[in-house]
């Protein structure tokens, strides 16, 4: 796999406290890679020291094929990146201040910042400084996608985006990936990884906890079923069954969780008459909170 991003043993320190430790990490040039964690588990640290604005403790960065402290001026060419913090001069116009970082861009056409903000439903004639939280949160999804880089670094990207928003983002990324464009995207929002990642990275306190596909990941993941029978609904026989829990019995439903292969519960199902069945979706989110509370390590990362 040809590499848009090498980590190996990447460490930060903020004093005595640890903001990532030994973090090795490969992600594939045109791939989507969801970096996910709660607030506080070192995803913007990661992505600061992925970009030079911070320096490393210890270990290597490679992005790109460049060196991000030698190479820097080279790779913020190259790169689309929207802070999580994103902030700007609130005195300017929208239009001013994506024509002023165009131009340090070396030059954006007008008309695709244009295109870019009527699908965001970003206005270009407001001052930035009246501007909502979600208004700015697109602005700086423009400016991060208008020069159509090579690579998108992207920390939390849809905080403060209503779900219409939302969804124009999801495209906009799925668009970037179609034209063989990497996107780096940390968010601790399981839904909108799932929707368009190729893997995912799971950090906890400063510490990879897995790296994994997104297909696989939800293999893994307890799903919910809710079997209808045409009568009570026999709970005994499903209790203790390989990978079922939390068997609740209601009349003709029954409700449990199963993890892994469905199997041995389809089987027990099939003696009786069954009604209706509906299996929930399997809840990524769910599995990545129990990463969280396995995972090992004990020291509190300071960033986000």
């Amino acid at each position: 796999m040809d590499k848009a991003i090498q980590l190996e043993r990447l460490a930060k320190t903020y004093g005595r406290r640890r903001g990532l430790v030994d973090l090795t990490l490969d992600v594939g040039r045109g791939e989507v890679f969801g970096f996910l964690g709660p607030n506080g588990a070192g995803k913007s640290t990661t992505i600061r020291l992925l970009l030079d604005l911070i320096r490393p403790s210890g270990g290597r960065a490679v992005v790109l094929g460049l060196d991000p402290r030698r190479d820097a001026v080279e790779l913020h060419r190259r790169t689309g990146y929207l802070a999580g913090d994103f902030t700007v001069d609130g005195r300017q116009t929208v239009r001013e201040c994506l024509a002023f970082l165009a131009a340090l861009r070396g030059g954006v056409p007008e008309r695709r910042v244009t295109a870019l903000a009527e699908r965001l439903g970003l206005e270009l004639a407001p001052r930035i400084r009246s501007l909502s939280k979600g208004n700015r949160q697109k602005l700086g999804l423009v400016q991060a996608f208008m020069h159509e880089p090579e690579l998108l670094v992207l920390d939390e990207p849809t905080s403060g985006l209503d779900p219409l928003v939302q969804q124009v983002f999801l495209d906009l990324v799925r668009e970037a990936r179609a034209e063989g464009r990497t996107v780096f995207m940390s968010s601790h929002v399981m839904s909108e990884v799932q929707a368009v990642a190729d893997r995912v990275a799971i950090i906890r306190e400063g510490r990879l906890v897995t790296v994994d596909t997104v297909s696989s990941l939800r293999e893994r993941a307890v799903r919910t079923v809710e079997l209808h029978f045409d009568g009570p609904a026999p709970a005994g026989e499903f209790e203790g069954l390989p990978g079922v829990t939390d068997v609740v019995a209601e009349g003709p439903r029954l409700r449990c969780r199963i993890a892994g292969s469905p199997d041995a519960l389809v089987k027990a199902a099939a003696r009786h008459t069954v009604t209706g069945l509906l299996c929930e979706e399997p809840d990524l989110e769910e599995l990545f909170f129990a990463y969280y509370r396995n995972g090992g390590g004990d020291d509190r990362v300071t960033d986000a």
